[in-house]
This record gives structure tokens, sequence and C-alpha cells, in this order.
């Protein structure tokens, strides 16, 4: 009776339409006590305080640690000796050498059609403004559609101004919609002979902070100085267009870019048995951008997946399959730690690959990216989540940035856990990402949710792998 309400209730899910079973045969299945186990996680989960010892010691302790700074070099060692301490085996720091970015001061300043200082962020990789700053009129946009339509001189001599707006979401979209014009419009402003591009921050919120983050140049167009203000500043900018108010701006910024630094990979696992040598990746990443402590992104993520392999390691059973955490390196502003990773662990058979990196949200979501034939095993997994307020997705979702990058990469199969990020874009990449914004019973559900999920994936009788891409 068991077994034919779980496969009504996986018939139900909407990524198991269309995939009938062959005549005569049963779709696969966890062990019940393996099931028991996971459901035994789930609720030891609930009570763990571990995670938030963890994200406080980590953003509180360290705070802010730029890819290759001093900051980032003590939060490898104490990443190592956390991994340790919560009893997690084959710790390890692998050096990534990279060459990264260092920001200097900077401001900015209306000049017309009134004297009005910016709170102003650079962005990530932007070029400095000579020593004396640039000064020049505002060629306004309402967003990155508008600016790449422009075939006309508007921008040329001018400091262009994108007003893209980011819609506040549960699933991140809005800020997925948004944020090309941070990452293009430097490139898509110097096409057209700007010379320095500034946006409104790629946030959700309604203060004066700016948000900072990457931008990209292309090598065959002038780099220009590029940056983000408040979206009170923004707001205040559109309103004097609007009204047909001469705009001119004066912006100064240094940074340094092309600096040689080391950065680390930390990796620490929970042994497996007889499927040892396959690997069930619980990742996030531990770098951060300078501003605030990190610890909405990425302090909770390196907690939540650190924590949950603990929960496992001391959960009384060991694991089929290795559960390995990776904390990765510079996933801020260039991936490096993602692609190391996977050039060393290309020929490593990987079960599963997953990532926490949404802040602290409860989770709300369990999405896969599976061979079809596992998907059985997916609704079991989302049935243990279910009382955790979990809902089951479909076999399109993504792990994770780094997560996503091997997934593309070595077509691993992938695991999403859908963290509620109504209020993630309030806070990301600003002064404001402190602890303050942690919640300890949102984290002990994530860590609820992901110990379960490892563990089930580690158990799996099939592997989950290759997923359709």
């Amino acid at each position: 009776m068991r077994r034919r309400a779980l496969l009504q209730g996986a018939a139900a899910l909407p990524w198991l339409a269309g995939l009938p079973l062959a005549a005569g045969a049963q779709a696969p299945a966890f062990d019940a006590a393996d099931l028991r186990h996971a459901e035994a996680l789930r609720d030891a989960g609930l009570r763990d305080g571990e995670a938030w010892t963890l994200v406080s010691e980590l953003a509180t302790g360290i705070g802010a640690r730029p890819a290759g700074s001093e900051a980032d070099a003590r939060a490898v060692a104490w990443a190592q000796d956390a991994c340790r301490r919560i009893g997690l085996s084959q710790v390890r720091a692998e050096a990534l050498p990279l060459k990264v970015w260092q920001r200097g001061p900077g401001a900015a300043r209306m000049v017309a059609p009134t004297a009005q200082p910016l709170v102003m962020a650079a962005l990530g990789n932007s070029v400095s403004t000579p020593a004396e700053g640039i000064e020049a009129e505002v060629a306004w946009y309402p967003d990155l559609a508008a600016l790449m339509a422009d075939t006309g001189d508007r921008a040329r001599g001018r400091i262009v101004f994108v007003d893209q707006k980011t819609e506040r979401t549960r699933d991140g979209s809005g800020y997925g919609r948004a944020v090309g014009a941070r990452i293009a419009g430097p490139v898509e402003a110097a096409r057209r002979g700007a010379v320095a591009f500034a946006l409104r921050s790629i946030g959700t919120d309604r203060e004066r902070i700016a948000h900072t983050g990457a931008t990209r140049y292309d090598i065959r167009v002038p780099r220009i100085p590029a940056f983000a203000v408040s979206v009170p500043d923004a707001e205040r900018i559109a309103q004097w267009h609007a009204e047909g108010a001469p705009l001119r701006m004066h912006v100064a910024l240094q940074a340094r870019s092309d600096v040689e630094a080391v950065t680390h990979n930390v990796i620490a696992e929970v042994p497996g048995t007889d499927l040892a040598s396959e690997i069930v990746m619980v990742s996030a990443h531990l770098d951060s951008w300078d501003l605030g402590q990190g610890a909405v992104d990425n302090a909770a993520g390196v907690a939540i997946v650190s924590a949950a392999a603990a929960l496992i390691s001391r959960g009384g059973r060991r694991p089929r399959r290795t559960v390995r955490v990776v904390l990765f390196g510079n996933e801020e502003n260039g991936f490096d730690g993602a692609r190391a990773y996977g050039d060393r662990y290309a020929a490593v058979p990987h079960q599963l690959v997953s990532e926490s990196d949404f802040g602290a949200g409860r989770v709300w979501r369990l999405a896969s990216r599976v061979q079809p034939a596992a998907l059985p095993l997916v609704a079991e997994m989302a049935r243990v989540l279910a009382p955790l307020g979990v809902e089951p997705g479909g076999n399109d979702g993504s792990p994770g940035p780094d997560a996503a990058v091997l997934m593309r990469r070595h077509r691993w199969p992938a695991v999403g856990l859908g963290q509620d990020g109504t209020r993630y874009f309030d806070v990301h990449h600003t002064e404001h990402d402190t602890v303050a914004q942690v919640e300890p019973e949102s984290l002990a559900q994530n860590v609820a949710c992901w110990a379960a999920t490892a563990w089930l994936a580690a158990q799996s009788p099939l592997p989950f792998g290759p997923p359709p891409l």
C-alpha cells in the first residue's frame, strides 16, 4: 500500500507527466530504512544550532572577505578548522592562483540641476577615472533595452545613466531580468561613446545604500568607469529627467585590476561505503564582496551545507556515496573555484551537485536536473521535505551559480533547494548584508532540508545522471 501511494503521488508531480513506466516495470524507490533515516535527519536539523554558530563566526569574526584578500585567507583557515570541529573528514584547501580586482576610494555627485552628493559603489572590475574625476552631462535611459536600441549620438561624451528597476520576486527571477544592465551596461554605453556608466542599484530596497556586483568588459570596446547609485538617488535623477532639467554629474573612483593573488576551495567530506567513489556535492561560496559582513551572501550558505553534512556524519549511519562539502573561492567575481574544481575532478562520478547561495530564507521548492529514470526518487525526496513546507518543482531546476557551471560543463546531475528570496535583494552586495538579516529558525529549516536531501541522494538505488540540459 505504501509503495502504491508513493507512486500515485509521484504521478501527480508535474515533471513526471508523460513518463509512463514500461510494462511490468516498477519505479525505483528508496529503501524504507533510508527514508526513515532521512526523516530523522530532517527533524534533527530543525533542532540544530550548528549553522547559527557557523554563520555568526564567519560573518562577525571575519566579515567581508573578497577573494585573495587577507580576510579571505583567514576565512579559508577558519573553514578548515570549523569543518574538523564539527566532525567532517578529509578536510583540505586547494589553492587557486588568480588575478583580482580591488576597490579604491570613490565618490559621485550631481552638479546640475542642483549640487547633491550621491551614495555610490563602484562595480566590480570597474576601471578608474582620472585622478580629478570625470564631469559630464548625463544621458538617461529607463533600462538596458532602451540603451541598446539607441543608434544615435545621445550617449557620446556623456555619462550614461540606466534606471533599470529590479522586481521583488520569491524566486529571484526579478533580479535575473535586471542584472544584465549591470553586467552589459558599461560595454553598451562605451560602444556609443560614453565616458562613464552609472545605474540604479540592482536591488529591491529603498534605502540610501548602493549595491555593488561584477560587470564585464569587452576587449574590443574602450573600458569606462562604472558604478551604481542608491535607489532613492536614482529616483531623484529620474524625476529631474522627467521634468526636463539639465543633468550633469561628477564621478571620481579608483580601483586596481589584475592584482596577483591566491584564494582556495575548501573541501570536507563524510566518507561513503560501497559507493564511496561517487560524490554527492553540497556547496556554497566562501568569498564575499567587500561591503557589509557577507552574512546573507554567503556565510549563510557555508553554514547551511556544513551543518547539514555534520548532521549526516553524526547521524549513526554512513552514507553509501561520499557527501562532499565544497566551499568555493571567488564565486563573486569570476567562478574561479568552480572552474578549478571541475578541471580537477572531471573524471570523478558525481551523483549530485547542489549549492546554497540565496541567503537564509526558508526552502520552499525542490527542483531537479536528473535523468528521467530517477524522477520517482526525486518525488520521494519531495515527500520527505513536504512537512517543512517544500513544494515539488520541475526537472529544469538550477542548483546555484557555481554548481550550475559544473552541471553545464560536465553534465553532472543537480538538485536545487529553492529559498524564499523575497527580501534577499534588499541587502545583496551592500553594507547592510549583516548577521542581523539572518533568522535562526529559517537557517535551521534549510539545514533540515539539505541533510535529508543529501542523505537520500547518497543512498539512491540508481545514478541521478546524466541530466537533460
